[in-house]
């Protein structure tokens, strides 16, 4: 499942940083926190992994 939102994106890459240890949990905030704690580092791989171009900054309710 890709990332519908660059912000989505963005806090997918901060949270497989994390879960992979390149990065402290302890920085994390708001949603990354969150997915390192609920998705698999494959999961948190495809929504990183989606391309920016052309998606929306943030995605509205």
């Amino acid at each position: 499942m890709p990332a519908k939102s660059k912000a989505q994106q963005k806090a997918a890459g901060a949270a497989l940083s994390a879960k992979r240890g390149e990065t402290p949990k302890s920085e994390l905030k708001g949603a990354s926190k969150q997915m390192v704690k609920s998705m698999s580092e494959k999961q948190l791989e495809e929504f990183a992994s989606t391309k920016r171009k052309g998606k929306p900054q943030h995605v509205s309710k």
